[in-house]
């Protein structure tokens, strides 16, 4: 299959799943909507990705998979020789009912995709050990502070310096706290134009309201260094 061939088709399984949603939901019935990244951020990670010339991606979280099947639509752009989207969701089987998985392998995906059925700290320090060099990674997982801190500690070990690190739901204070760690010690540098056009969200209310938006990347610094532990900075 030539290559616009197999980009029409991943985008034809992309439209229908914003038309028609996924074939079955976990209750309650809005589920999808809550969970699954707006079509217009899914466009802005795959413009993101196509930019950067990525080649290896490491996603945290499959549930519907509207963000999956925009990186592997990037990574079939790109076309590079070896294609690799490593994807980890430790509830895909249990929890989702395989849509997700179902909806890659539909869009022709398999071939360069993988499902790790671990929780990410473990899936994400196993690829660690093996030596896995990526370029560019998505998180959507857990939103519990101190998950959304391990598995940035183990993704800072396995995208490579100067690669990329996503995180969605940069309303949440859990993940925005996490972040800031990495960027104010570790010298995570934000890229606030990658999503400034996509979905807002408003943090506070009344005259303290802010809307950021739902996503937000970083660049890792390169070369990468580790500061010293005096050069503590709050975060």
């Amino acid at each position: 299959m030539e290559t616009e061939e197999r980009i029409m088709r991943v985008r034809e399984v992309r439209r229908r799943l914003v038309r028609e949603g996924p074939s079955r939901t976990r209750p309650p019935g809005l589920d999808f909507e809550t969970v699954a990244l707006p079509e217009r951020d899914c466009d802005l990670l795959r413009d993101l990705l196509i930019a950067e010339g990525t080649e290896t991606v490491v996603e945290v979280g499959l549930a519907y998979a509207s963000s999956a099947l925009a990186i592997g639509e990037a990574l079939i752009t790109v076309e590079p020789s070896h294609p690799r989207h490593v994807v980890i969701d430790p509830f895909q089987e249990s929890i989702w009912s395989n849509v997700g998985w179902d909806l890659l392998l539909r869009a022709g995906l398999g071939s360069i995709a993988t499902l790790m059925l671990a929780p990410s700290s473990i899936a994400l320090a196993q690829l660690a050990a093996e030596g896995l060099i990526a370029d560019a990674a998505f998180v959507d997982g857990s939103h519990r502070f101190h998950e959304v801190f391990v598995d940035l500690y183990f993704l800072r070990k396995i995208v490579r310096p100067g690669g990329l690190i996503v995180l969605d739901d940069n309303w949440a204070p859990s993940v925005r706290t996490a972040a800031g760690y990495y960027e104010h010690n570790l010298g995570w540098i934000a890229i606030p134009d990658a999503f400034a056009s996509g979905t807002p969200w408003t943090i506070g209310t009344g005259l303290t309201a802010e809307a950021v938006p739902r996503c937000r990347a970083f660049r890792l610094p390169d070369p990468s260094f580790e500061p010293p532990f005096e050069e503590f900075r709050p975060f």
